[in-house]
């Protein structure tokens, strides 16, 4: 399979629902993450497009997807809550040449402009989207506007949201993940701020899943090409409905409040 085809099957149509459950070697215990192979099933049964996961969950359930719609890509950047000021810098711990063999189809790495170690991120994604250039893997890159050294240019309403999507972009990336600034007309300027798909993030789960699902559906008309979002997903009550109700708005056109009311939201 080449990076045409994988780019294809991940993004469908150009489009994509794409579950990251990467956040249990950040934080532990997770709510929702407690049973991996059963929520990776519930995936896997409400047809989710990706899964993002660390290299060690992918070499264990990536089985789970062969012969399914749904493939996993590994996240290769990595920190914990332990580790005081330095917390928001991540490091590699893996590479891309372990990719494939570990039944991954894609690479995923994270940036957070604004915050130190900032320069040290930037230098790893690149060594990211080389290595993957190499050998035809597509690479998400989670790049986000956050930290106390975040200085946006005057005027700029996305508060460096567009400049995220951008240093995604330059620096290799097949696809961004960014998040959502609040109205679309700001979003709009992330969205045209490059010509690679725009994954647009859930955040912490506050429980109200009729306004994520707003939210989705504003990203989408403002340009977004669908979700990369995953505690308002596996901190959900049921994972099965919401990732299904994100389907229906990502991949079938339904509306929030139509996707909301299939499933009692």
């Amino acid at each position: 399979m080449d990076k045409a085809s994988r780019l294809e099957k991940m993004l469908p149509n150009g489009k994509g629902l794409w579950i990251p459950i990467d956040h249990g070697l950040s934080d532990y215990p997770n709510p929702g993450l407690e049973n991996t192979e059963s929520l990776i099933r519930e995936l896997i049964d409400a047809k989710v497009d990706v899964i993002v996961a660390q290299k060690g969950l992918v070499s264990h359930f990536s089985h789970l997807c062969e012969g399914t719609q749904t493939s996993m890509v590994i996240h290769l950047s990595a920190s914990t809550r332990h580790g005081g000021g330095d917390s928001s810098r991540k490091v590699l711990v893996g590479d891309a040449s372990e990719i494939l063999n570990r039944g991954g189809i894609g690479a995923s790495a994270q940036v957070n402009i604004g915050t130190p170690g900032e320069a040290e991120m930037l230098e790893a994604l690149g060594k990211v989207t080389t290595d993957s250039h190499h050998i035809g893997l597509p690479v998400l890159g989670m790049v986000y506007a956050r930290g106390p050294n975040l200085n946006p240019v005057p005027g700029d309403k996305t508060q460096g949201v567009a400049q995220a999507a951008r240093v995604a972009f330059e620096i290799g990336c097949d696809v961004a993940k960014t998040t959502w600034t609040g109205d679309s007309e700001s979003f709009k300027q992330v969205t045209s701020a490059a010509p690679i798909p725009m994954l647009v993030a859930g955040g912490p789960n506050n429980g109200d899943t009729r306004s994520v699902l707003l939210m989705v559906e504003k990203a989408m008309e403002a340009g977004a090409s669908g979700v990369c979002m995953g505690r308002q997903v596996f901190a959900h009550q049921d994972p099965f409905k919401m990732a299904t109700a994100l389907r229906r708005i990502i991949h079938d056109g339904s509306t929030a409040t139509e996707a909301a009311d299939e499933f009692d939201f």
